[in-house]
């Protein structure tokens, strides 16, 4: 079997990569516990590609996931397959970049590399015949970058591509990057909405008390 090995890094990358792994765990009949609960055969022909199997029937994501935070770890995990990764694999700094590209690739960042290749070098040790890697993380800034070097641009329009394209292609990014942060700042503000209403109902219920008592 050709195994692929999965990384997530950084807070959009391990979202994107949470819902990745519910699409795919339901198209091979996994469950949010590990246990197989398919209907056909094909669904197990080349579950290999992605998960290990472990002890008890029970299917493990070949993932590692990364991040210079835990907050992102606990989104993760109190997700809807949270509990479906191998807890080792989780690796995490404690205070994070703060968008500050320095301090992730200098310090926070650098002292988790070493840990990463760690985790990396075992599932790969672990695979019969390891096909590669597949990546999730944030690519905005590096698409800005390599257009502001104007960095192959030259086969672009080589094949026949107008610069001006390439102008929109960034723009279109850029406007994707912005629609997914509205998109989250709105579920930001509709889960502290429902906790303030939670919390009125509560003080509500506490105060029918006391009038009831006295």
């Amino acid at each position: 079997m050709r195994e692929i090995v999965h990384i997530q890094a950084g807070q959009c990358g391990n979202q994107i990569g949470a819902k990745f792994w519910e699409v795919i765990s339901d198209e091979h009949g996994i469950d949010p516990t590990g246990s197989y609960q398919g209907d056909s055969d094909l669904q197990l022909e080349r579950i290999n590609v992605y998960y290990n199997e472990a002890s008890g029937n029970k299917f493990v994501p070949r993932a590692i996931l990364v991040d210079l935070e835990p907050g992102t770890m606990d989104s993760v995990r109190s997700g809807p397959f949270g509990q479906l990764f191998r807890p080792d694999n989780f690796v995490f700094g404690q205070s994070g970049a703060g968008n500050n590209w320095a301090k992730g690739h200098y310090t926070e960042g650098a002292e988790l590399v070493d840990s990463v290749l760690d985790v990396v070098r075992k599932e790969s040790e672990n695979c019969d015949c390891l096909q590669g890697f597949q990546l999730f993380r944030r690519i905005s800034e590096q698409f800005t970058a390599m257009f502001r070097r104007k960095a192959f641009l030259h086969w672009y329009t080589g094949e026949g591509m107008d610069e001006m394209e390439f102008t929109e292609a960034e723009s279109n990014m850029n406007d994707l990057v912005s629609e997914y942060q509205q998109y989250q700042d709105a579920t930001a503000d509709e889960v502290g909405e429902y906790e303030e209403d939670e919390l009125e109902d509560a003080d509500q219920d506490v105060q029918q008390h006391h009038d009831v008592c006295h």
